[in-house]
């Protein structure tokens, strides 16, 4: 009997998906060997930076604050320089936008290494799917979801 052997695909990035109110965001961690960078889409990508699309996250979230927010669970794992992160992300404003990058962070770096991450993840909540979304407009006030309905004058 001839004995076959199966090629295993070198492991390339750890993908994970987030989501927040009507936001998704798909994270990927990608591996980079001793070299510190690729070139994926015609861009030459380092190690240590978050591309949102084709474009660094500094430009398409300038804010300091939400800079500090969307970095935290890299902080907190030290994991800062470790990876080259891309980032599509669609639907819903800015804040939700950010917490659905925050969600696919925590997502995926717990399958980076559960044992270590996902304990300290955890703590913060990072894990949690925020339930919470926009209100749906009822049938015949108005416009708005709370709105009550008027009542007539005479």
């Amino acid at each position: 009997m001839a004995t076959t052997t199966k090629k295993t695909k070198a492991l390339e990035y750890y993908q994970a998906v987030g989501r927040r109110k009507e936001s998704v965001a798909s994270v990927r961690l990608c591996i980079v060997g001793k070299e510190g960078s690729i070139t994926k889409q015609g861009i030459k990508m380092k190690k240590g930076e978050i591309y949102v699309g084709k474009k660094l996250i500094t430009e398409v979230f300038p804010n300091l604050v939400d800079r500090a927010r969307y970095l935290q669970p890299l902080k907190m794992t030290n994991c800062e320089d470790r990876f080259i992160v891309t980032i599509n992300v669609r639907g819903g404003g800015k804040k939700g936008q950010i917490e659905a990058i925050i969600h696919a962070f925590a997502r995926a770096l717990d399958k980076v290494d559960k044992v270590a991450y996902h304990s300290l993840l955890k703590k913060q909540k990072m894990f949690t799917r925020d339930a919470r979304t926009r209100e749906r407009r009822k049938v015949g006030t108005g416009g708005k979801a709370r709105r009550v309905k008027q009542s007539p004058k005479r």
